[in-house]
């Protein structure tokens, strides 16, 4: 293998899963440029709820190693109020009598729900604890510490990963949903996700609600706002609010809370997950030179970002 310029790496992307991947490869000593399109906060990751939950993301064996580091590294950084984590109890419910998650063995704090648990017309679910991530603040964090660790940033769109490789010898393509034309990746399809940012009428606890007929249901409170879901639409790429589902959102999450009824709305959002038949993260060498494709987490990319960084690093160095 051609010899590497080890301090010297370039990521495309910033969202979740560029930063994270970034800071991981300043730790072992690399000089690192992320370039992207667009800074932190106008990424699908700043509309996430956000909550560990491997959600949609694919194969199962794989994310559930990288979601078990990642939850391991939210909570040490639940220790820090500057993070916007912290450490919240929820329960997912169930209208059917069901088995326990795939992901229960990465939870520590897991539990059945018991009939107090469950409301009315819910039959089943599982009580856990879990990392929720303010994400305007989470990603403020994690931009600062990349750049406290002398990273840069040039916001620009790349044509093709060749523009990459003439920055560097490594390129780790955090391109999200952008993998699609930068590197022609048609597994890789939009999943539309709306939600409603409301003020916190004093809830504590994150609900969940996958089996809803009508529709995906979430209900996730951080410290001064909630955040409402929402959808899960595959292959729509419209980013506008639409108010007819989100008033089907917030009857959905009143029937379960009823606290929300009269709730004041801050904020429509959508952003389109990157949603893959698998996660690709694979290294690819090209004549001298590494790329590593990083993309393609679905719905979970807050919930696999840190453990697929530590595989990427290793990628890498192999």
């Amino acid at each position: 293998m051609a010899s590497l310029k080890v301090s010297d790496a370039v990521v495309i992307g910033c969202g979740v899963i560029g930063l994270t991947t970034a800071i991981r490869l300043q730790e072992t000593g690399r000089r690192v440029t992320i370039v992207a399109a667009a800074p932190p906060e106008r990424t699908t990751s700043s509309v996430a709820a956000a909550l560990w939950y491997p959600y949609k993301a694919y194969p199962e064996d794989r994310v559930l190693g990288w979601s078990r580091r990642s939850f391991e590294v939210l909570v040490e950084l639940a220790g820090d109020d500057s993070c916007g984590v912290y450490l919240r109890e929820g329960i997912e419910l169930w209208r059917r009598p069901v088995a326990d998650p795939w992901w229960r063995e990465a939870v520590p704090q897991f539990r059945r729900a018991t009939a107090a648990d469950l409301p009315p017309g819910y039959r089943d679910g599982y009580v856990f604890v879990a990392p929720i991530i303010e994400m305007p603040v989470y990603l403020r964090y994690l931009l600062r510490r990349f750049e406290r660790g002398g990273g840069t940033i040039e916001y620009r769109l790349l044509g093709s990963i060749e523009e990459a490789l003439a920055m560097s010898h490594v390129v780790i393509n955090c391109a999200g949903l952008g993998a699609r034309d930068l590197v022609g990746d048609t597994r890789l399809t939009p999943i539309r996700g709306q939600i409603l940012r409301v003020r916190n009428p004093g809830l504590c606890r994150f609900v969940l609600d996958e089996d809803d007929p009508t529709g995906v249901t979430y209900i996730i409170p951080r410290r001064e706002d909630c955040i409402l879901g929402g959808t899960a639409d595959e292959d729509q790429w419209d980013t506008t609010p639409d108010p007819v589902t989100a008033d089907a959102i917030l009857r959905r999450c009143v029937a379960i809370e009823p606290r929300l009824a009269d709730v004041e709305i801050l904020e429509h959002r959508v952003g389109l997950r990157p949603g893959r038949d698998a996660v690709r993260l694979e290294r690819e060498d090209r004549d001298g030179a590494i790329v590593v494709h990083h993309y393609g987490h679905g719905g979970a990319g807050v919930t696999l970002a840190w453990g697929c960084a530590d595989e990427v690093i290793r990628l890498i160095d192999e």
